[in-house]
């Protein structure tokens, strides 16, 4: 399918904006939209990567740059001077910020006529896949796609305060989460912790665990990209979203 890409600004509720990187089909829609979770590298080429990606399924995609207050325009390289600056930038992360900038994302993405505001998802990859989930907590997105999200089943969540899993019973949507079995950042017990909540809480959910992966498996430009894993997940994926937002 062809695209058309552009940076966008996103209103903010405490005023100012935020950036984005947009895709979207070249036929102008309506169409679904899916937001799109950055890792703590910020929207690097793999991320936009992944934007064009879910926009040549037929979505319009956005990824928002929600390291605007401390470090908007945020770009690393998967090294380990890009680790210490994303590091650095997710350390002051809040929950409730992230909250409304997601909310700002949505109202941004609802008022376009391209967009089919009543189908919306989210994916989002380390802690964007945390964001993704936290969202899916605290809005109506239908779907999300939650890659190797750190920090879910934490003590506290972004900030501190309520930990993001203790907020599971919110979810209306569907959720998917994908995890590798070698990722030493979340360790099985909080992968276990997850699936209790989701399962108490009745929500529509699936976890995959690849045994063979680690952290960041999906992305092709890391060293511990896993090419049977990302294949698969992303599969997943596109059937998560073409049966809940299609």
């Amino acid at each position: 399918m062809d695209i058309v890409t552009e940076r966008v600004r996103i209103p903010i509720s405490a005023g100012g904006a935020m950036d984005g990187y947009l895709a979207r089909p070249k036929d102008g829609g309506p169409r679904p939209a899916v937001l799109v979770f950055m890792e703590i590298f910020g929207i690097n080429p793999h991320i936009r990567d992944v934007t064009e990606r879910v926009a040549r399924e037929g979505y319009v995609a956005l990824a928002p740059d929600y390291f605007h207050r401390t470090g908007p325009g945020a770009e690393y390289g998967y090294d380990e001077k890009g680790l210490a600056a994303g590091m650095k930038l997710l350390g002051a992360l809040r929950a409730d910020e992230m909250i409304a900038d997601a909310k700002a994302a949505l109202a941004f993405l609802r008022d376009r006529p391209d967009v089919r505001g009543d189908r919306i998802g989210t994916m989002g990859f380390c802690i964007g896949g945390h964001m993704a989930y936290l969202v899916a907590c605290e809005t109506d997105v239908r779907a999300t796609a939650s890659f190797y999200g750190g920090g879910i089943a934490a003590s506290q969540g972004p900030g501190g305060g309520t930990p993001t899993v203790d907020r599971t019973s919110k979810i209306g949507g569907t959720v998917l989460l994908l995890f590798g079995g070698q990722d030493a950042m979340i360790p099985g017990a909080q992968i276990d912790a997850i699936r209790a909540a989701l399962a108490k809480s009745g929500v529509r959910h699936h976890i995959e665990v690849y045994p063979q992966a680690g952290h960041g498996f999906f992305c092709n430009q890391r060293a511990s990209y896993d090419e049977a894993a990302a294949t698969d997940a992303w599969r997943r994926v596109k059937d998560l979203f073409a049966r809940e937002l299609g």
